[in-house]
């Protein structure tokens, strides 16, 4: 299986802008930019979205291994928190934490606490962030 995002940017860093999509047209044509990174202007940034995708990824991840222990949530709320940091010349994403709210009646919180973790270390995007990068990279001059 695969999903497609893009982007398209013009301009210069400070002056330019751009847009993200997605293939399923939940995202079409969001504006991002310089400001909406750093300075807090409209628009999206990736960070905030590598954000929401490790949200929705973990929280469908522990939703499943709950189920396999035998806890079925009423809901699962999650913040992923992405640090943005300047290091030497660039910018690195240094941190993501995860701040998880779950309402199981009754459950076990060892039990719990173990299906969490699991969940951190397992989930796609948690594994993502550690993958290797490949890259296609066409000059049309």
């Amino acid at each position: 299986m695969q999903k497609i995002g893009s982007a398209r940017w013009q301009g210069g860093i400070k002056d330019g802008g751009g847009t993200i999509s997605t293939e399923s047209g939940v995202l079409k044509d969001a504006p991002y930019g310089f400001k909406a990174r750093f300075e807090g202007g409209p628009g999206t940034n990736p960070e905030e979205l590598i954000g929401a995708a490790h949200a929705g990824c973990f929280s469908m991840a522990l939703s499943l291994i709950l189920g396999e222990a035998g806890m079925v949530p009423d809901s699962i709320d999650t913040k992923a928190t992405v640090t943005l940091e300047k290091e030497g010349g660039g910018f690195s994403i240094t941190a993501v934490h995860l701040d998880v709210a779950v309402r199981i009646p009754g459950a076990d919180q060892a039990a719990f606490d173990k299906c969490a973790q699991t969940a951190k270390e397992n989930c796609p995007v948690s594994k993502l962030l550690k993958a290797p990068i490949t890259m296609n990279a066409t000059l049309n001059a």
